[in-house]
């Protein structure tokens, strides 16, 4: 109690007497990690036999695949960007590995897409261009656009790894174990070779791919291995335990993990701290509403809420071998039925603690333990409130459900959900209400293939159904600025359709019932089918659909995006600004900044609230600018006063080195060259702002000898630029994705240290690999500050980019 009472003083003293923003991502944490990864120098060769499928084949595979004999599988919802994997038996050919597929996490833990390139440029043949006119950049840059073309989907989209963290795939696997939901074949394989190519020296697994072994990546790495049918006395499994067992057993893992441990019967509910869905029964406007919460931690929590109010427990538990051995196997030798459980609802090993367990959070969970173990039994009032709570929840789970054509809004609550419908529909069969099938979670299913990626290293779970539109985007942007366009029409106007089709045209039905904020005119950061727009991805597709009008000949009048649509993706990006002048993710936001104090996840931070960010802001501003000039007599007095409450928003969170921390990229160079592009749309001049002056000179102190930018995902982790740089995945100390979001913000702000930016970008050209590829280097992307996540793409796609826009502006041709 004294130390949640310290914690509400340091709350009031940082937010009103210093006066803190809401939305400022904080400065240098005070005990950084220093930990690293460590891998067996081993070699690993992909079986023959995969393919991948997009659009409406990716359709057809799906209904074949989980179609029956009795049940036809059904997939709704907009066919554009969906791209699966599946195995084809008859494909093999006595052949057993796929040729140059290879993998060695000792060497660089994160693929490069290896199979999918080679797929692609199989089926995709490039175009002959002849020589062109141009300096070394614009040559680059037209090597790099005839290398990317080839990768380019039959849909217009640009396809990639989106995994990266290890908690996503065993939350699935649990999913699919207790409803035994058939494998199709070559999955099950695939995903333990997954998960053995990521096990690290120690024993153990990182909660992403880069990053040292932690409690949370190993034990549900090792619980998914057992359900997949892993020997419990095979090597790689004993040491596993061994890393477990040197941290306490799973007691001693975090909450999140503790949680699918519970729901698979081997880890006692009393153990796991209440999730109270009475919550939902509160009028809006209270002051802490699970409604305000930023909405992928309320998605999450909502079907975790369901399966914690109704004690899920698989119902054949005392006769499931694996379950009963996994409850001999984690707990140190302990005997399952001795441990002692609510002593261990707060205990997390010190290696997975990125956000501690506030001390006001702990005692709210200790009083809710009470309303838990002593009230709600007891009192018929309660009682009655749980169910009501619970009636709504699986109502919001079905209207997610359909909402989203059944994709969900990201991996977690995919397998949540998909468990959540049917351990309602076990529920109702044996109140002997329920109708056979269960239709949810038979939809369910099909959309499972979504979610999962081959790459050379195995089956993963991705961070989301993709970044298809995200990545598309930016690559057409590129395109459009180097003046590749009219070398590449046909991969233009495909981008072009792309975006057309992938346009959210309607709000959701009963939004305001179920907090979601409107949607038309929105763009996705995967899918229409999906069918949660974001902000910055509505305005970068803004962007994009502007830039490709402005190319001469390449949509035809009549074919083009009509105005009233442009204009509906404005009016959403002017919905969707805060009262800070900043922009979120998904909403407008509608918390507070002390929701942070009840953080309940440990591993991750900044997850309660939709914040203001500086990748999201700029690109709205960008969007807005664009807009403006296409559509002048649309809301132009409003669109002026947003641009300007936005660039002063920008320089609210700008570090005092000049710097902006990167929240969904690493890190600063990343952040730094939104919030230059953000300043510099809002009115911004280099002479004349202090803000751009600092900003380009902390670019300028951050280069390399060897002329390039380099940042690790610790950088986002720590929240301060690494000495190392782009550490070992990088080259020495530079990695290509960093050095061109540099040189990007640099010629943006038009610095006028062009023999730097000229450094820069023949950093670039020397790493270009003679394909015009770039090699895979470490990973770029990361989410709630902690978390590493892949992006294929960006090797692609920001160096492209950036040799464009030098080859535009600074290289003169003399023919």
């Amino acid at each position: 109690l004294v130390a949640a009472a310290k914690e509400i003083l340091r709350y009031l003293f940082t937010s009103i007497v210093l006066g803190e923003p809401l939305s400022y991502p904080g400065d240098p944490i005070p005990n950084p990690q220093t930990r690293f990864g460590k891998w067996e120098d081993k070699e690993y060769k992909l079986p023959v036999g995969w393919k991948f499928a997009c659009d409406s084949e990716s359709q057809d595979v799906s209904i074949k695949i989980h179609s029956t004999s009795s049940s036809s599988a059904i997939l709704t919802g907009e066919s554009a960007g969906r791209q699966i994997w599946w195995y084809d038996e008859k494909s093999v050919n006595g052949k057993s590995t796929e040729d140059g597929c290879s993998f060695n996490a000792n060497r660089n833990p994160n693929s490069s897409d290896q199979l999918l390139r080679r797929l692609l440029k199989e089926s995709n043949k490039a175009q002959s261009v002849s020589a062109i006119d141009g300096g070394p950049a614009k040559k680059a840059a037209h090597k790099a656009m005839s290398f990317y073309e080839t990768l380019q989907c039959s849909d217009g989209h640009w396809a990639g790894d989106y995994g990266g963290p290890m908690f996503l795939l065993p939350g699935l696997i649990c999913s699919l174990y207790l409803t035994n939901a058939p494998f199709p074949p070559g999955r099950k394989e695939a995903m333990i070779s997954y998960l053995y190519n990521h096990q690290q020296l120690d024993g153990g697994w990182g909660t992403h791919i880069e990053c040292a072994s932690t409690m949370f990546g190993t034990v549900l790495s090792y619980v998914s291995l057992r359900l997949l049918g892993e020997d419990p006395e095979a090597k790689q499994m004993q040491a596993a335990r061994k890393f477990i067992n040197t941290y306490g057993g799973a007691l001693y893992a975090p909450s999140w993990a503790k949680f699918w441990l519970a729901v698979i019967g081997v880890y006692d509910w009393k153990g796991i701290n209440s999730i109270p869905v009475e919550m939902w029964l509160l009028p809006r406007w209270f002051p802490i509403h699970p409604g305000k919460m930023w909405c992928h931690c309320r998605m999450v929590y909502l079907p975790m809420g369901y399966l914690y109010g109704t004690r899920f427990v698989p119902s054949n538990i005392s006769n499931d071998e694996i379950l009963q051995g996994l409850r001999k196997e984690l707990y140190c030798g302990q005997k399952y039925e001795d441990i002692e459980w609510d002593s261990f609802r707060q205990t997390c090993a010190n290696i997975d603690e990125y956000s501690p367990l506030n001390p006001i959070m702990k005692v709210a969970q200790d009083v809710l333990s009470v309303y838990e173990n002593f009230l709600l039994p007891r009192v018929a009032l309660f009682r009655r409130l749980r169910e009501a709570a619970l009636s709504f929840v699986e109502e919001y789970i079905a209207a997610e459900d359909e909402q989203t054509n059944y994709v969900c809004i990201g991996p977690v609550n995919k397998a949540l959900n998909m468990l959540s419908v049917w351990a309602a529909h076990q529920k109702k069969q044996q109140n002997g209400t329920a109708v056979e099938p269960c239709e949810a979670f038979l939809r369910h299913l099909p959309r499972v293939d979504d979610y999962l990626w081959v790459a050379e290293d195995g089956m993963k779970m991705q961070g989301y159904n993709g970044s298809q539109c995200w990545d598309t985007s930016f690559a057409a942007q590129a395109i459009v600025e180097g003046d590749l366009a009219k070398s590449f029409p046909e991969c233009a106007k495909k981008v072009y359709s792309y975006l057309n089709r992938t346009q959210i045209a309607s709000d959701e039905k009963d939004r305001e019932r179920y907090f979601r904020h409107a949607s038309k005119g929105g763009w996705p950061f995967s899918t229409a089918a999906h069918g949660w727009p974001i902000t910055d991805c509505t305005s970068e597709g803004l962007k994009t659909v502007i830039s490709l009008h402005k190319v001469p000949q390449l949509i035809p009048l009549e074919q083009r995006i009509s105005s009233e649509r442009l204009a509906s993706a404005c009016d959403l990006i002017l919905s969707y600004q805060n009262a800070d002048g900043g922009w979120a993710t998904y909403e407008n936001n509608r918390g507070y900044r002390w929701y942070e104090m009840l953080n309940p996840s440990e591993v991750f931070g900044d997850i309660m609230i939709d914040y203001s960010y500086v990748e999201c802001s700029s690109a709205c501003i960008t969007a807005l600018k664009d807009f403006a000039s296409a559509v002048p007599n649309h809301r132009a007095a409003e669109l002026l006063q947003a641009m300007q409450a936005g660039g002063q928003f920008l320089k609210t969170i700008q570090r005092a080195d000049g710097s902006w921390y990167g929240s969904w990229g690493n890190c600063f160079t990343y952040g730094t060259w939104f919030g230059v592009e953000g300043l510099v749309a809002a009115g911004e001049v280099l002479k004349r702002s202090e803000a751009l002056q600092r900003a380009v000179n902390f670019l300028l102190k951050k280069q390399n000898p060897n002329g390039g930018w380099g940042e690790s995902y610790l950088a986002c982790v720590n929240k301060d630029y690494p000495a190392e740089g782009a550490g070992e995945f990088g080259d020495e100390g530079s990695g290509v994705v960093q050095t061109a979001w540099a040189l990007l913000a640099l010629q943006a702000a038009e610095c006028h240290d062009t023999e730097a930016i000229k450094r820069g970008i023949d950093y670039l050209i020397h790493k270009q690999l003679p394909s015009g590829d770039w090699a895979q280097e470490g990973i770029t992307g990361v989410f709630n500050r902690s978390c590493g996540i892949t992006y294929t793409a960006y090797r692609n796609v920001f160096p492209l980019w950036a040799l464009c826009r030098y080859a535009s502006r600074y290289e003169i041709t003399r023919h």
